[in-house]
């Protein structure tokens, strides 16, 4: 933002509002002297003077006498309990565990499901049709040809018999 003009909006103050609160000498001057014309940006500063004035004056609540105990307590309980079943150790480890644990295998699993996915997508996933003799793709053609001899003639007859069904046109 440039603050070098003299026209400062409500807008470009409202992020500096913070700083002007404390740090007011990084505050450029324009915005300043903005916030101290302008009623509902001065309000704006008033509020935020009073909630850091709260915030000054809170205490954070003393513990009870009692709670270290208490605490020592339960840790006691739980490395006396007895372990878990499986599935319920399963259930804690997916829902609470970070994932580090999990990340190799899965680092692992992904790259195999790569390696197999791109070996089919190359052509690779059978041995068949590598080597020296490898055919074109004409004798490919007929080699397949031949293999649905059988499917074509009844193709052939089932075209043949549609056509002596047809009435002659007139």
């Amino acid at each position: 933002m440039n603050f070098s003009n003299s026209k400062t909006t409500c807008k470009d103050s409202a992020d500096l509002l913070p700083d002007l609160l404390l740090d007011p000498a990084s505050v450029p001057d324009a915005v300043a002297a903005h916030v101290a014309s302008c009623p509902p940006c001065t309000e704006e500063l008033t509020s935020l003077r009073s909630t850091f004035a709260m915030l000054d004056e809170w205490k954070a609540p003393e513990p009870t006498p009692y709670f270290n105990t208490r605490l020592y307590a339960r840790v006691r309980e739980a490395q006396a309990a007895p372990p878990e079943g499986f599935f319920e150790r399963m259930r804690s480890f997916v829902l609470f565990s970070t994932g580090r644990q999990l990340r190799p295998a899965l680092a692992g699993a992904l790259a195999l499901v790569l390696v197999i996915s791109g070996g089919s997508f190359v052509g690779i996933h059978g041995l068949h049709g590598f080597g020296v003799g490898q055919a074109s793709a004409a004798v490919d053609d007929l080699k397949l040809m031949d293999n649905n001899a059988q499917a074509l003639q009844q193709m052939d007859q089932l075209l043949d018999d549609n056509d002596d069904d047809t009435p002659p046109a007139s």
